[in-house]
């Protein structure tokens, strides 16, 4: 059974029997958070970029649990002088684990770190596979990732200014031909503030893609 918990904000943790990862692990200071940084235990930390709200705490995470942080060169590169475990890798490159495997994708937004990139992931979990978008507009190129790999789960923001806002998300989840779709990255703040419900019915309507809507602190089982 894989499970995906919804910590706020953009960071998810996906768990497996022995194997747990964390996406963007922005705890402290995320007002959405229901769990702190010291309650995370995890394997590895996938971290998509260097903003505050989703490199996060994965510094100290990482090096409390000695969880390996998967990442772009620039990202590990930090992580590793501050002591963490790292897998440096870049986008277009694909890596296999003891989970099963991370293919790194573009994500057109800032990166946060100088001369770096920021990414998002699809991890192939012990056979179900989830696109991570991370921070992103939508672009036609997420038709091509929809070929390369048949997604099951696509984690897509919708919170708008920064990312893609409702009615791109919905673009995007049909580009990318996924089975289903969970909304991150809105409410947070007031500037992301968004209505997931109505996200959900365009997205169904249109495009006859299941929404689900896990709030922070919930997990869904995946299928």
């Amino acid at each position: 059974m894989i499970t995906l918990k919804f910590h706020g904000h953009a960071c998810f943790q996906l768990i497996c029997n022995h194997v747990s990862l964390v996406f963007d692990p922005f705890l402290t200071g995320n007002p959405k958070a229901t769990i702190t940084p010291d309650e995370i235990s995890c394997n590895y930390l996938l971290t998509s970029h260097g903003h505050d709200d989703h490199l996060g705490d994965t510094i100290g995470i990482a090096v409390r649990t000695g969880a390996t942080v998967i990442t772009t060169a620039e990202i590990a590169k930090l992580c590793n002088e501050q002591g963490c475990a790292t897998h440096a890798m870049h986008i277009g490159g694909k890596h296999t684990f003891d989970f099963g495997y991370v293919r790194i994708t573009p994500a057109f937004h800032g990166s946060g770190v100088l001369g770096g990139h920021a990414c998002g992931f699809i991890v192939n979990f012990f056979g179900k596979t989830i696109y991570f978008a991370g921070d992103t507009g939508i672009f036609g190129d997420m038709s091509l990732l929809g070929r390369l790999e048949n997604i099951d789960y696509a984690l897509l923001p919708i919170g708008d200014n920064y990312t893609m806002g409702p009615s791109d998300a919905a673009e995007a989840a049909n580009l990318l031909r996924t089975a289903n779709v969970v909304p991150m990255h809105y409410d947070t703040w007031p500037i992301i503030a968004q209505d997931p419900t109505a996200f959900k019915k365009d997205v169904e309507e249109r495009f006859k893609i299941p929404v689900h809507i896990v709030n922070p602190g919930e997990e869904i089982t995946l299928h």
